[in-house]
């Protein structure tokens, strides 16, 4: 059964460089590696060292691959060491596909050991954390699948579940229990403690005053 996590929508909150990130995809897309090697029987493009880039968004591997040095329409295979760098967060994992299409990136496939995922918002210091097995990354809608022990982790509130699906434009997590036999989703809520009701001290009583006169009570 699918969950709108309401009661978490802070963990979603939508930094304003999202908005940048998104104006990023219609720049320019530059590529450099520290070497390149072509294996002409199989059509494939190889590159150690390999780093991309176009705009504040940046990919570095250990190793990439590609059947094309081109961005119109293909997908580009980066392992070891991969990072990945959204401008507002970043990405860390084993193994990356990623897709372009009219030379830009629109979709990146990722897995790890867990692969890790950080945002920084702009209006916070506090970092959200996420990790999983696989990430399906849509850099065109803004939206990030998690799958296999799924986690994302801010300011001491956790949720996990074997799927959660992190909508960073509507600030919106939704997350599956994957059917009968998964996982459950499981939420930890830690209250802000400068937010924490604080007791109330009964109010001392005040001292009678004297009548004036100096003979006091009769």
């Amino acid at each position: 059964m699918l969950l709108a996590i309401c009661a978490l929508a802070s963990l979603a909150g939508i930094p304003a460089s999202v908005y940048a990130q998104a104006s990023d995809l219609r720049l320019p897309i530059s590529l450099d590696a520290d070497s390149t090697d072509y294996d002409g029987k199989n059509s494939m493009l190889m590159f150690r060292g390999l780093r991309l880039t176009q705009g504040s968004i940046g990919v570095e591997a250990d190793t990439g691959r590609a059947s094309k040095l081109d961005f119109e329409d293909s997908v580009w295979q980066f392992s070891g060491n991969v990072r990945i760098d959204t401008g507002n967060g970043q990405i860390r994992c084993d193994d990356a596909n990623l897709h372009f299409a009219g030379h830009q990136l629109r979709l990146a496939s990722i897995s790890g050991s867990p692969a890790t995922f950080e945002l920084r918002r702009a209006d916070s210091d506090q970092v959200t954390y996420a990790e999983a097995g696989q990430l399906e990354y849509n850099f065109s809608d803004g939206v990030i699948e998690f799958s296999d022990k799924a986690i994302i982790t801010e300011g001491g509130n956790q949720i996990s579940s074997n799927f959660l699906v992190y909508n960073i434009r509507e600030r919106r997590i939704n997350a599956d229990s994957s059917g009968n036999g998964g996982e459950k989703v499981k939420i930890t809520y830690t209250p802000d403690s400068r937010n924490s009701a604080q007791p109330q001290q009964e109010p001392v009583p005040e001292a009678e005053a004297p009548d004036g006169n100096g003979d006091g009570v009769q």
